[in-house]
């Protein structure tokens, strides 16, 4: 087994120690945030993400996972390093912001005195990686022995950890100008993975840089378009459930991402299909993406379009209205609230002069961060207490079952308007309520 360190302990990074350590590689997570450290050691995931603090704590228990603050203790004890952590958005800008994994690179290379692989995990422009396996080489003592290869994550929040043990691929970007050990090294990491018969696919360092950024497009333009065809069908009077559901069943388009409703958010497609068209831009290939300024275009309208909803159900005002709203993450089984949809629209609707109360069954902390100025409920029934709609906005299993005969005796007008399209339309009409939907006759 190998020795390990990952860089960044947020998701990415924690969930990627943990999943290392599970599979039998002694590893070390490395972070500047002590209060971060401090909760990981202790074997409390600082986020919410299923079954990951189950392995955490098995990790911490076996001795296989340990974290620090320390880039001399990580150059000392590991020959292989990931790096995991965030790029964000620039302010005022599309672009992403590389200072993190720079950071890494400036820290770490200097202390490799001994040959060395560095895995980049973290979602960059194309052209990054390159970049930073030359300037890995200059700074380290051991010079032209480090490699730099970079190996992108494809998670989904709520089946992260599924994704790092059973990924559907494994995509390795090596670079032609290092000492060649990087896909030794990699399957050395993945034997247990490869055993699976997990497709590995060993290419260059800027192919590897774009598969992640065109896999996030693609969902993202997948989704902005059921959203359009859902403003279609509002106009036609038709039903977009019943269209996706008929267009899902050819093959060649399928039907997983075609859920119309109030978009998607979070730390990933939206900041990264900016990324990518600021990156093209800087390319001279800005001509190639511009349809994604339309696939952005959509999906910010689609939030404007439900406070246009709430403020029709209120009556043509939303100045004094009650409004629940429930869900505050940006999907289920999640605790993340990064350009949250649900939130988002909240925020909107409190600012024409409504009384927003919001509640999520994991959300609430990160939210109350946020956006303090919302009222927030420990629960569905105090939520939806004298609402003048309700609406829901994040799919959780808990509202997708709601009843609609136990939160009728609470509210005060049975108004429901369904953000996600999770709901029987037929049972909440039969149980007095006034339902709508997005796209839906």
């Amino acid at each position: 087994m190998t020795n390990i360190a990952v860089f960044g302990t947020g998701y990415l990074g924690a969930t990627h120690a943990a999943c290392m350590a599970e599979l039998g590689h002694d590893v070390l997570g490395v972070d500047v945030d002590e209060s971060k450290l401090a909760k990981l050691e202790s074997g409390e995931v600082p986020f919410y993400e299923p079954g990951l603090e189950e392995v955490l704590k098995r990790n911490i228990g076996t001795g296989r996972l340990r974290f620090t603050s320390s880039y001399e203790e990580a150059a000392s004890f590991a020959d292989v390093h990931f790096v995991g952590v965030g790029t964000p958005q620039k302010k005022g800008e599309f672009a992403a912001d590389v200072t993190y994994v720079d950071a890494v690179i400036d820290g770490l290379a200097p202390l490799l005195t001994r040959p060395a692989v560095i895995f980049g995990k973290s979602t960059v422009p194309v052209g990054t990686a390159e970049r930073l396996g030359r300037r890995a080489r200059a700074l380290a003592p051991a010079g032209a022995e480090v490699d730099l290869a970079w190996n992108p994550e494809f998670l989904r929040e709520g089946f992260a950890v599924q994704d790092t043990l059973h990924p559907d691929r494994l995509v390795l970007g090596v670079d032609r100008e290092g000492p060649g050990r990087a896909e030794e090294v990699a399957r050395e990491v993945y034997a247990d993975l490869l055993a699976e018969k997990i497709p590995f696919i060993v290419t260059d360092l800027a192919t590897a840089e774009l598969v992640k950024t065109s896999a996030n497009a693609f969902l993202a333009t997948k989704i902005s378009f059921i959203n359009a065809m859902s403003e279609v069908c509002e106009a036609a009077g038709a039903d977009v459930t019943v269209l996706a559901d008929a267009i899902g069943h050819d093959d060649r388009i399928g039907r997983r991402f075609l859920n119309a409703g109030v978009g998607f958010g979070g730390g990933c497609l939206p900041k990264d299909i900016r990324a990518f068209m600021a990156r093209a831009g800087e390319l001279g290939a800005d001509q190639a993406l511009t349809f994604l300024r339309e696939v952005d275009a959509v999906n910010m309208r689609r939030r404007t379009r439900m406070v246009e909803m709430a403020r029709e159900a209120c009556g043509g005002s939303l100045l004094g209205a009650r409004v629940a709203v429930l869900g505050a993450a940006f999907k289920p089984e999640s605790d993340d609230v990064r350009d949250s949809p649900a939130l988002n629209v909240a925020g909107q609707i409190q600012l024409q002069g409504a009384t927003v109360t919001v509640y999520d069954p994991k959300a609430m902390d990160n939210s109350r961060k946020l956006f303090p100025t919302l009222g927030y409920a420990t629960d569905v029934s105090q939520a939806v207490e004298g609402a003048d709609v309700v609406l829901v906005l994040t799919e959780w299993r808990q509202f997708r079952e709601l009843q609609p005969g136990r939160v009728g005796p609470l509210v005060r007008q049975r108004s429901i308007i369904d953000g996600r399209n999770c709901l029987s339309p037929k049972g909440w009409r039969e149980a007095g309520w006034v339902y709508r939907g997005m796209g839906r006759s």
